[in-house]
């Protein structure tokens, strides 16, 4: 969906302030301590990359109406195109706060909520980076960049993580870029 400029960047202060919230109430009222709660969080950053691969490869390029919206993506990649705030917001309460919060502890919920909207926050900002700068050839962003446009402007069916291109190698979708 196309964003007014206000819309597309809201992400950017959002998910920041609701990483400290749930940081602050989970290590505050959770039971578990500072430690655990770091751990289940870190280790959910990372769980995202898988994630982000799985819905980049199969909801994005084969669900109808997500791949619709993600057609247009790739025909206007320079267009703020992306998921408004709110629904990215009540999806990550409905689908992992929520049901969380009633099957485990509160430092468990907060944990694995913040540690996917964190990481959440890097896929949104590296898919801006990679569409809208120009970093050195020989940084992170760069590989990210180029491993991006092959797969705009290559081969649509690789590269679909955007962070990371460990789950393409794990998969064999990488095209060795």
């Amino acid at each position: 969906m196309i964003l007014t400029r206000l819309g597309y960047f809201s992400d950017f202060v959002v998910y920041p302030a609701l990483t400290v919230l749930l940081a602050a109430v989970g290590i505050r009222f959770g039971t578990d301590g500072v430690v655990r709660w770091l751990s289940i969080f870190l280790a959910c950053v990372a769980l995202w990359t898988f994630l982000e691969y799985l819905l980049h490869r199969f909801a994005f390029h084969h669900m109808p109406y997500l791949r619709q919206m993600h057609e247009r993506h790739h025909e206007a990649e320079h267009d703020l195109i992306g998921t408004p705030t709110w629904i990215s917001v009540c999806a990550f309460a409905l689908l992992v706060l929520a049901p969380l919060m009633l099957l485990c502890d509160l430092s468990v919920a907060t944990a694995v909520s913040a540690g996917l909207m964190l990481a959440y926050l890097w896929y949104v900002a590296a898919h801006h980076v990679v569409h809208h700068w120009h970093p050195g050839h020989s940084t992170y962003l760069y590989r990210l960049k180029r491993r991006h446009a092959l797969h705009h402007h290559h081969d649509q069916e690789r590269n679909f993580g955007v962070t990371t291109g460990l789950w393409d190698r794990v998969f064999g979708t990488d095209d060795g870029a």
